[in-house]
């Protein structure tokens, strides 16, 4: 608001956490007999088709992602509106999570006050300006790595194919450092930011790491490679989860433009480096690429999922009418799935 001058009163929220779960259908519809023109309400049709599946009970739908259409058997189709047919199908990637996990975070910008125009699930909010259209085409797996969790979302031939959320970011590293060098968590994160690497071999055999006496603190002097064998070994673990994860699927084959990692964990030294090993692809470090104006503060990759939701926010006001905007709320807090 300082910087913009301009008072916000409404919000899109991005929400992960490890209670979202996703999958791939199919839905289809059959347009009537004396109809052969498909129509936006057949589009919608399928879409509400598509979620006909069971999920647990107390959860909600988050995202229904069109993946592909198909009319009368012809596949690639990417509007369908307006096209003849009798049969109208389309894949779906779709989100859900525990509603009332959901209800809650509305719940606590509601008391800001805030207004909550729509949940966004979080590692698809930071694709929307961590990835270009080139790079979706050619498949490409994002990993937004942040304080509570890794979210991650995949790719493949220009839809989403694959996404989730791991429970482990950047403070469960500072509190690896903590309890491992028996420190105070604030002065674990300090040093975690300016002195930490994911790298091992990368320093002088004995080389240490002075932290001064602050108010409470002693100072002490620790070994640099134990210091990054900490964080080494959380971050693998973190990358080998997700990639257990996407191996249960074929998609991670196909990643042409590889892995893009983003959030505030991404800055550590030497992250693409162990992301190449893991999954045996390029990767890289990514921050959002659609900013302009004052760019110097939301170009750090902790941002990136902050930026992409309001890319989110302006494809869904251009594209979905007024009377659709918060219809993902009113399927949470009516109960209805």
């Amino acid at each position: 608001e300082q910087k913009s001058d301009v008072m916000i009163r409404s919000v899109y929220v991005a929400v992960g956490g490890s209670h979202l779960q996703s999958f791939n259908n199919r839905g289809s519809v059959m347009l009537p007999e004396d109809r052969d023109e498909i129509d936006e309400q057949d589009v919608e049709d399928v879409k509400i088709n598509a979620r006909e599946v069971s999920i647990p009970a107390q959860n909600a739908f988050l995202h229904s992602i069109i993946q592909h259409y198909h009319v009368d058997g012809q596949d690639g189709v990417l509007s369908p509106v307006g096209m003849l047919g009798q049969r109208l199908e389309a894949d779906f990637h779709i989100i859900h999570g525990v509603r009332t996990r959901i209800q809650n975070t509305i719940r606590c910008v509601k008391e800001l006050p805030l207004d909550v125009e729509d949940v966004v699930f979080g590692g698809l909010a930071s694709a929307q300006v961590v990835l270009t259209q080139h790079q979706k085409d050619l498949g490409a797996l994002v990993l937004d790595i942040g304080g509570g969790t890794t979210d991650y979302i995949l790719y493949a031939d220009s839809a989403v194919k694959q996404s989730g959320c791991i429970a482990i970011g950047g403070d469960h590293i500072t509190n690896d450092i903590s309890m491992g060098l028996r420190i105070p968590m604030a002065r674990s994160e300090k040093l975690k930011i300016e002195e930490g690497s994911c790298v091992l071999g990368n320093c002088f055999p004995g080389e240490m790491i002075l932290l001064k006496d602050d108010s409470g603190f002693a100072g002490k002097e620790i070994e640099r490679e134990t210091l990054n064998t900490i964080i080494h070994l959380r971050l693998r673990e973190t990358l080998e989860l997700v990639k257990r994860r996407l191996d249960e699927e074929p998609f991670i084959n196909y990643l042409g433009a590889g892995i893009f990692i983003t959030g505030g964990c991404s800055l550590l030294n030497g992250i693409d480096n162990l992301a190449e090993e893991i999954f045996e692809m390029p990767a890289h470090v990514a921050h959002a690429q659609t900013t302009s104006g004052v760019t110097s503060a939301v170009e750090n990759p902790q941002f990136s999922a902050a930026i992409g939701l309001i890319k989110y926010a302006q494809a869904v006001q251009t594209e979905r009418p007024a009377r659709g905007i918060g219809r993902i709320l009113g399927r949470i807090f009516s109960g209805r799935r």
